[in-house]
């Protein structure tokens, strides 16, 4: 057992994280979402929430200093609805970086999965419970 470390982190999660590079992109995804479909590096976190994962994996890399927009949500299609409490739970996780978020249309998501460094897939029930993280420099 390791110190520090949030406990729904799991061991291959972990490992995911050490061998992520800055500008490296993780998908955290809801339980809906397709993600052996997108990728082939799929770990499961079927315990936790998207925003409980998102902050335990927040504690553990920075994000990406060099870009505008370092975490990417998932924008609901038109016609359908979204929780406004799960929005407001990943903006509280994300504290000052809250306004650093961007918004992207489902299919061009879907895309980014493809290409992402892994999609952690959560036991988030709510829609739209998709985000992804740009992995940064840890600076001394």
């Amino acid at each position: 057992m390791l110190k520090g470390v949030p406990k729904i982190i799991s061991p291959d999660l972990l490992k995911i994280l050490a061998m992520m590079g800055h500008g490296d992109e993780l998908v955290i995804a809801d339980a809906h979402f397709p993600a052996y479909s997108f990728n082939s590096n799929v770990v499961r976190a079927d315990a936790a929430p998207s925003p409980a994962m998102l902050e335990a994996i927040l504690k553990l890399i920075e994000l990406d200093q060099y870009v505008d927009t370092p975490v990417m949500l998932m924008a609901t299609v038109p016609g359908d609805k979204h929780d406004p409490e799960l929005i407001k739970e990943i903006n509280t996780v994300l504290g000052k970086d809250a306004e650093r978020v961007d918004y992207i249309e489902r299919f061009a998501f879907y895309e980014r999965a493809k290409k992402a460094f892994a999609v952690v897939v959560s036991g988030e029930s709510r829609v739209y419970g998709n985000i992804i993280v740009k992995k940064g420099v840890t600076l001394p």
